[in-house]
């Protein structure tokens, strides 16, 4: 059985019919589909699902019944009672075990598949990718295992992304130092960034990556865009020998919140915008789309015009959030927040975008997994 989870309006469907639950109905569900088969303590549900409030084990019960008697429509999903542990989500299977289209385990259609998957990646459409990823027992394909940590990154399961088994630590470690990244004092960040760089603890493709883009940002947001313009001609070079095209959007909007951070004149931005707008047009990748809007806007904003940046600035989280990509929206307001913070005076739109970021970190539970996340990549370093 493929249950389809709606966080919008709470609803839950399989093949024509759908359910409605209450919010923490839809949250304890939505966390023990994610880990069927697994058996989990009352003390734990209460963890994963009520964190930072204060209810009795006797929730979780009336929530499991509750949720048994809304999801009796569906025959073929159990929530059962392990004596003396806790509660499992199980999916019926047939006598010869689950069943599965001839197609599933086709290498050509898997490598197919991954290939249409990174199509939807490099183009920013993370709503895609998790569409196409819950009709893949309908389809008959399986999921590649990178892709599967791409589409946890994709939704903001960080929790998935810090205790899973099923895919190695190395596996994770670049998605896990990004969420890091969007937490706290960005010069601390820069810090650990240098420290996994030298250490070569990821793998290559992830390791370059975090040595020729990730860092550039972590200058610019610790008050030192001269050093990401130093470095900026060795990405170039680097993105030429590889043959990597698609990391030139990204490169030249990073070359721009560089020479706005470093204070460069309206003529030197002029130049360089142009040479934006003219590459998005050839690659509108929606990630860089809305990344470009939101420096643009920080631009006007130095330029005091206040209506247009706030605009730009607008208009730029709403394309990353139509992407999907939970990450890159938490990513758009602490671009914001810590421009303001150190290259602007005070002023009341700052403040906004400030309170907004505050309420994304609640949201997606961000917050509260600095230290966790940090104590993680400390041990990695150690490996």
């Amino acid at each position: 059985m493929q249950l389809k989870l709606d966080g919008s309006n709470f609803t839950v469907a399989a093949g024509e019919t759908a359910i409605q639950l209450l919010p923490k109905e839809f949250a304890l569900l939505e966390f023990m589909y994610r880990n069927k088969g697994r058996t989990f303590t009352r003390g734990q549900l209460l963890d994963k699902v009520w964190a930072l409030e204060y209810p009795v084990e006797r929730t979780v019960d009336d929530h499991i019944y509750r949720l048994r008697k809304k999801l009796r429509p569906f025959s073929g999903l159990t929530l059962q009672t392990v004596r003396g542990s806790g509660y499992c989500l199980s999916l019926k299977e047939t006598a010869s075990g689950p069943l599965v289209n001839p197609t599933t385990y086709d290498p050509e259609l898997r490598d197919t598949m991954r290939e249409v998957f990174g199509k939807f990646h490099v183009y920013g459409q993370g709503k895609s990718m998790l569409s196409l990823a819950s009709q893949k027992d309908i389809l008959g394909y399986e999921l590649d295992p990178q892709v599967a940590v791409t589409l946890h990154f994709v939704q903001g399961d960080l929790d998935w992304l810090m205790h899973t088994e099923e895919v190695p630590l190395k596996d994770r470690l670049f998605h896990l130092f990004l969420f890091y990244m969007f937490t706290g004092d960005p010069k601390k960040k820069l810090e650990v960034c240098e420290r996994v760089i030298q250490a070569q603890v990821m793998h290559p493709e992830d390791q370059l990556e975090l040595d020729i883009l990730t860092i550039l940002d972590l200058f610019i947001l610790s008050g030192e865009p001269e050093r990401a313009l130093a470095r900026l001609p060795g990405s170039y070079q680097a993105i030429s020998e590889l043959g990597y095209e698609n990391f030139v959007p990204v490169t030249m909007i990073t070359e721009l919140f560089a020479q706005l951070a470093a204070g460069a004149g309206n003529d030197v931005l002029m130049r360089l915008d142009e040479a934006v707008v003219q590459i998005l047009q050839e690659k509108p990748f929606l990630r860089e789309t809305g990344g470009y809007k939101i420096i643009k806007g920080l631009w006007q904003l130095r330029e005091n015009q206040i209506a247009e940046a706030g605009q730009l600035l607008d208009e730029g989280l709403e394309v990353l959030e139509r992407s999907g990509f939970v990450p890159l929206s938490l990513y758009g307001f602490y671009r914001i927040y810590h421009y303001c913070r150190l290259y602007l005076p005070p002023h009341p739109l700052h403040r906004k975008y400030e309170r907004r970021l505050m309420e994304a970190m609640e949201e997606s539970g961000l917050s509260r997994y600095e230290q966790p996340l940090e104590n993680l990549l400390m041990r990695a370093l150690n490996i």
